[in-house]
């Protein structure tokens, strides 16, 4: 098995201990992303509809450093501060970048520090 750690300087960089993505056994796994601007390391967006914005482009970088897409991702993982207030704003900028069929997705509320969402992907690498 050999783990290659990924990573792309359009994303943002890592707060902590830990890799942007990691690509193993035929798969991308990426840490959670919150809505930060790579270049200013600044939180974007006021409300749900623009932070997931952000959060899916630097999603999408990360992809895109190993040649994948969107119809690539099989799972994501999402965190909302308020579920209750912000699920339908979110679920409407999520499904906007999503055009060849949704991934799986577990959705829950979680304590963020200063953003409102937070989703990490695992995509699968084409055969």
């Amino acid at each position: 098995m050999t783990i290659k750690r990924v990573s792309n300087p359009l994303a943002p960089a890592p707060g902590g201990a830990y890799s942007q993505a990691i690509a193993v056994n035929g798969f991308l796994y990426t840490s959670g992303m919150g809505p930060v601007d790579p270049a200013t390391g600044d939180v974007v967006g006021d409300d749900i509809g623009g932070q997931t914005d952000q959060v899916m482009q630097n999603l999408q970088q990360l992809l895109e450093a190993e040649g994948l897409g969107f119809s690539d991702v099989v799972k994501a993982t999402v965190h909302l501060q308020d579920v209750k207030r912000d699920f339908t704003g979110f679920n409407h900028a999520y499904k906007s970048f999503f055009t060849d069929g949704l991934p799986v997705r577990t959705t829950v509320g979680s304590t963020l520090l200063n953003i409102l969402v937070e989703i990490d992907f695992v995509a699968a690498y084409p055969e």
